[in-house]
């Protein structure tokens, strides 16, 4: 394999922001560092493009399979392998020093092709369960760099390459992660931040605004609401909040998110990888809800380690109804010390090194200073060519 250490980094990762982001902020490090960037990502880009405006972009066609059946794999198996021959074509071309993915099936065509060129490859995993596209290409890639420090299913034979770099967040989160946490005491305004992930949640909408409706008047009043809502929610939620006397603004999307974070005396939100991230770096105290049906409960192991700290309070999608979060907060924001004391857990738990120490590392694994291929993989190439990868799309 002929390595090409002044090439382009090639960043893949589509779909949700939970796996954009981190490849965002390592686009911005790498670019500090006057590395070119080049993005592979599926074709919903155009969703996308802007968080990385110096990269060369590249959507290829993807599918995530539906259902555990055989059936969802036959449906996908067309578009992933012709994401797969694209992009074997688009690295061939731009002869990249090293490539990373960020989990989900949109990466699994561009690392793919790389494993099948010889390109120096490694792998993200945000969350505490290693994902299912991570699983899959484990044992040919040259290093797993991780969030936490035993992901599930991470399998014995892969261990040795895990490397613990944290997740890596933007700019703008590192911007504001200095600012202190002062806990709301008499009749301080209550900064509350409401938000589902990139996508939105419609049960924030069914449950948040009833819950906080039922809150004692005196407390209602002081209470400055900050909550992201689908477009077709919006109108109901305005008109509960109006009706409860409760200062509320609302949005389908807040482009300022780190800011709106560090205003908050306490957040309401989903689990992913990145809301964890940005929480702690940050350090303020929040009450996690995981994505119910996500795939192998991740945001439920992401949860449970920040609550685990002491940095959050976790409740389950099916226990989070009006009358429990309004008892919830009720005990909360009567006892300001509970809250400045998550906050500090929560920035224990931050890594503000994240982006530094992942770029450090795929610099490394393109100049070749870490095993390029996972094992299996070097055997192939060495034995005469990028030989048959040992991998079925959906095997774990």
């Amino acid at each position: 394999m002929k390595r090409h250490p002044q090439g382009p980094i090639v960043i893949a990762a589509g779909g949700t922001g939970g796996h954009l982001f981190p490849g965002q902020a390592l686009a911005q490090e790498l670019r500090r560092r006057g590395r070119r960037i080049a993005l592979i990502t599926d074709e919903r880009v155009q969703r996308f493009d802007r968080l990385f405006p110096d990269a060369d972009i590249y959507p290829v066609p993807a599918a995530t399979p539906s259902g555990k059946g055989v059936a969802g794999l036959v449906r996908a198996a067309p578009a992933i392998l012709a994401g797969v021959v694209r992009s074997f074509a688009i690295l061939g071309r731009i002869k990249p020093a090293a490539l990373i993915g960020f989990g989900g099936y949109p990466t699994l065509p561009p690392v793919a092709a790389a494993i099948l060129r010889g390109v120096p490859v490694c792998v993200h995993e945000q969350n505490a369960v290693l994902g299912r596209v991570n699983r899959l290409v484990a044992s040919h890639v040259g290093a797993i760099a991780s969030t936490f420090d035993a992901p599930k299913f991470l399998k014995a034979r892969d261990a040795g390459k895990l490397v613990l770099t944290g997740n890596p967040v933007r700019d703008a989160v590192i911007a504001v992660a200095g600012r202190p946490y002062a806990a709301p005491e008499g009749q301080d305004p209550i900064h509350l931040l409401v938000f589902g992930g990139s996508q939105g949640a419609k049960v924030m909408s069914d449950v948040v605004p009833g819950a906080l409706a039922q809150l004692p008047e005196a407390l209602r009043g002081r209470l400055s609401v900050v909550q992201q809502a689908r477009v077709e929610d919006i109108e109901r939620v305005r008109a509960i909040y109006a009706a409860a006397g409760i200062d509320a603004e609302l949005s389908s999307f807040f482009d300022d998110m780190p800011e709106r974070i560090v205003a908050a005396h306490l957040v309401i939100g989903r689990s992913g990888a990145s809301t964890i991230s940005e929480l702690a770096i940050v350090g303020r105290p929040s009450i996690l809800v995981p994505l119910p049906h996500s795939l192998d409960n991740d945001q439920k192991a992401n949860a449970e380690k920040l609550a685990s700290a002491g940095a959050a309070w976790a409740i389950e999608q099916k226990n989070f109804t009006e009358e429990a979060l309004a008892t919830m907060l009720t005990s909360l924001l009567a006892d300001p010390s509970r809250l400045a004391a998550a906050a500090r857990a929560a920035q224990a738990q931050g890594q503000p090194n994240a982006v530094r120490d992942l770029a450090d590392l795929v610099e490394r694994l393109g100049r070749g200073e870490l095993p390029a291929l996972g094992t299996q993989a070097r055997s192939a190439d060495t034995a005469g060519g990028p030989g048959v990868l040992n991998f079925a799309i959906g095997g774990a």
